[in-house]
């Protein structure tokens, strides 16, 4: 701003010189005393022009100063919410991280589980047993049944017949799953060739619990195939519906933990049906004695009431004879009441 101002003084001055020198050379005296009065004014009224710029200069510093003062705190005090929020969001990354990290390694540990054949058995079977546990008495199921073909079944659901025992597997098999979901899209020979694997693996499950769970005589015609996953469950019934239903006609049903929770409930509100139907003797047993009782409290409160009878006819007889004894009393009372008092003769008045 003073450089402005300096250069705008030095800007009349130059002028004035000019001006002057003009006029000095021309010669006129009277005309340069005017042209000096002229220029003087000038210079009077370019310096307040000059002094009144100078102050409106410094106005606008002073305003745009405060303007920046106040825009920089505020800049300041966003800049401190953003690094604050800044760094809680990169604690919940942290955090967000480890738990993708441990996430990570449990499926690890589950992939590692469901490659080995035994170690997803095991997860099936623990599957089955919450699912089992958690919905039926203990004395209506039992886990690794031995049954009397020597074949030890995961669970055994204990129905009465018909149907009988229940056998329930709960291995399956997922390579063949997993070859079927690694087909790259585009590949219809591998994908072709990885839909027989799996269905093979299927057929030859169901073959095996229909020829090892279903025993004549000791379980019912039919067995359960348990898949702890959701996802076969669902490929099977949307892809493989001719598997379904040979499984329907080996009478081996295929069951998710879904749809074996429902199955589980309506064994639950079975084995319910069958304690009534065992306690309905018991039942009317303890209703044909009721009844007695009731009959027998019937023929005492008809005693009872003879007893009230005999008792009331008593009571009047009782106020009869209370009436008459009073009514009696009561003419005694009224004679002796009545009679003048009897004269006794003096004594010896008979005598002269």
């Amino acid at each position: 701003m003073e450089n402005l101002v300096y250069a705008l003084c030095v800007a009349v001055i130059v002028l004035a010189g000019i001006l002057l020198f003009v006029v000095l050379r021309r010669g006129d005296s009277g005309a340069a005393e005017a042209m000096r009065q002229q220029l003087a004014l000038a210079l009077g009224q370019q310096a307040e022009t000059v002094q009144r710029v100078e102050r409106s200069l410094r106005e606008q510093e002073q305003a745009l100063a405060k303007v920046v003062v106040e825009r920089l705190e505020r800049t300041e005090k966003a800049t401190d919410q953003i690094v604050t929020d800044l760094r809680e969001r990169l604690v919940r990354i942290d955090a967000a991280q480890k738990k993708i990290g441990e996430l990570s390694t449990q499926m690890v540990s589950l992939q590692e589980v469901l490659s080995n054949k035994q170690a997803r058995g095991a997860f099936g079977e623990v599957q089955l047993a919450d699912l089992v546990q958690s919905t039926l008495p203990p004395q209506a199921y039992e886990f690794q049944c031995t049954l009397s073909t020597g074949v030890r079944a995961d669970c055994v659901l204990k129905l009465p017949n018909p149907p009988g025992a229940i056998a329930i597997d709960a291995k399956f098999p997922l390579e063949s799953y997993n070859a079927l979901r690694a087909i790259p899209a585009g590949d219809s020979v591998a994908l072709q060739a990885a839909q027989r694997g799996f269905q093979q693996a299927i057929r030859k499950h169901i073959a095996d619990i229909r020829d090892k769970y279903i025993v004549a005589g000791e379980t019912a015609e039919s067995a359960l195939m348990f898949l702890p996953s959701e996802a076969v469950y669902a490929e099977l019934h949307a892809s493989f519906t001719g598997l379904v239903e040979e499984s329907y006609r080996a009478r081996v049903w295929i069951v998710s933990p879904t749809t074996l929770m429902a199955t589980l409930n309506t064994v639950r509100a079975v084995l319910k049906d069958v304690r009534m139907r065992e306690q309905a003797g018991e039942i009317q047993k303890t209703v044909g004695l009721l009844l007695e009782d009731v009959r027998r409290l019937t023929d005492r409160v008809d005693k009872l009431k003879t007893h009230f009878a005999q008792t009331e006819k008593d009571l009047r007889d009782v106020d009869i004879s209370a009436d008459r004894i009073t009514k009696r009393g009561q003419r005694i009372l009224d004679v002796e009441l009545e009679e003048e008092p009897a004269v006794l003769p003096p004594p010896g008045g008979g005598q002269k």
